[in-house]
């Protein structure tokens, strides 16, 4: 007579007994939870929350509860999880369906990531959060700390980093093969909403919408279909610095390790500061900008000099082609009536070449190229996975770290984020990444967060 002892059975056996059965050895333990499928909760399943849908099944996981507060969105994800049990309001989902939830996914609009992921992660549940981590910077500081009480495994959608063409560019970098690097160009042809009324009026919410549900932590008012375009309003999206941004500055940002600027506490404050300067269409902090340029200026970190990175949003900035295109060496595919093939990418610019890496970081070209015809890469230092879920999945299961784990996600959420507050202001902010706080300015410190409803916390 066979009897299978489930992971649940299992973790319920170990919670009562006595202190010698924590003593076995941990591959025994452990076998039943590496054998066993992960239950993943889906959080958002229309737009890019579909994805997961399909994503999650076929790399060998269950789907065991979705949530989403928009029928007509969640309507083709609905029919493929029929049999799915179906829920509104996060809240209630984790709580009712707790002992089934190992892990869970958010892929809902951008003011929704924190209160839930922080809610998911201090009920012990694994996360995997959409870019941009969050909404604003206080959130990421908050998701990484709660990450690091937790213990759970963590990993934020910027998929690029999953691509043997990002680690291999980190390596590329890393090597000095391109010599010092002098700067790095990052861009995105689309820009912003610009200028756009705000909803004054009000509409009869529709019948497919949980609009309550949709504000989450963000204040009630009267339903207008204008703040369903959630990308344009500062309080719920983030523009193409979290859209795009986000992706194109992952790589330069972790070859560089401009990351151990968040973790150096020693340094003075002069030494860890990064400067971020604005170039904008005009200056409004409910909306964003229809074109911006973005200046980082980052300090020397240990071996790695000083450098800038100059973020370029929107054709009509000034000297968009001509910055670009200049290191570039041609010009780019974007803009007119073809395809816009290059619509964003970063040019990382050394005394002895240049990496053209694509939006997502995902492939890249050499320059000149003649130079670099028979060039011989690196040995690898970096793991080759191939895929962002799959990472996670592994380091769901007691396996090393994914590489966009909160502890460095975060860290990049935060800095792609300075861009949306510089853009608040006409004048130099001086971020301090250990405190937390633009030195000397009290205003551009407050708007490093926003206020939550009572309900959608984030503490």
């Amino acid at each position: 007579m066979s009897h299978r002892i489930t992971r649940r059975k299992l973790l319920e056996s170990l919670s009562a007994a006595p202190l010698a059965f924590w003593l076995l050895p941990e591959g025994l333990a452990r076998g039943y939870v590496a054998n066993e499928k992960l239950n993943i909760a889906l959080v958002g399943i229309g737009g890019r929350g579909s994805w997961f849908v399909d994503t999650i099944p076929r790399i060998g996981e269950n789907i065991v509860a979705v949530c989403d507060v928009n029928d007509d969105r969640a309507a083709e994800s609905l029919k493929k999880m029929a049999k799915v049990p179906r829920y509104y309001d996060y809240r209630k989902m984790l709580v009712e369906k707790d002992k089934q939830i190992d892990a869970v996914i958010i892929a809902a609009p951008d003011h929704i990531h924190a209160p839930c992921g922080i809610m998911a992660m201090k009920m012990g549940k694994h996360l995997y959060c959409e870019k941009p981590l969050t909404n604003n910077i206080e959130e990421a500081r908050r998701m990484r700390q709660v990450a690091k009480e937790t213990g759970v495994a963590t990993q934020m959608g910027n998929q690029g980093t999953a691509t043997h063409a990002l680690r291999e560019q980190v390596e590329i970098v890393r090597s000095g093969d391109l010599g010092d690097i002098q700067q790095v160009l990052v861009w995105n042809s689309a820009g912003g909403s610009g200028p756009r009324p705000i909803p004054r009026d009000e509409m009869p919410i529709p019948d497919h919408l949980k609009w309550d549900l949709w504000l989450g932590p963000r204040k009630d008012r009267p339903y207008h279909q204008d703040w369903m375009r959630w990308h344009a309003w500062r309080e719920f999206g983030t523009a193409q610095l979290g859209n795009w941004a986000i992706h194109s500055t992952n790589m330069q940002f972790m070859a560089l390790e401009v990351d151990k600027l968040w973790y150096n506490e020693a340094l003075p404050v002069n030494r860890r500061t990064i400067r971020v300067r604005a170039e904008v269409s005009g200056i409004d902090r409910v909306r964003f900008p229809k074109w911006e340029i973005v200046h980082y200026d980052i300090p020397a970190r240990g071996s790695w000099p000083a450098y800038t990175v100059s973020w370029h949003n929107g054709l009509a900035s000034p000297g968009f082609r001509e910055t670009l295109e200049r290191p570039l060496g041609r010009r780019l595919i974007t803009g007119g009536p073809g395809p816009w093939k290059e619509h964003g990418g970063c040019l990382v610019v050394g005394s002895k070449g240049t990496i053209h890496s694509t939006e997502h970081n995902s492939s890249y070209t050499l320059l000149p190229k003649e130079k670099f015809a028979d060039y011989q890469k690196p040995d690898p230092t970096l793991p080759r996975h191939g895929s962002h879920e799959r990472e996670w999945v592994r380091a769901c299961r007691g396996g090393p770290k994914a590489m966009s784990n909160f502890d460095y996600g975060a860290v990049l959420t935060e800095f792609v984020l300075m861009g949306n507050v510089a853009t608040q202001f006409d004048r130099p902010i001086e971020y301090d990444p250990v405190a937390m706080k633009c030195v000397g300015d009290e205003e551009a410190t407050a708007a490093l967060r926003r206020e939550h409803r009572p309900g959608w916390e984030i503490s």
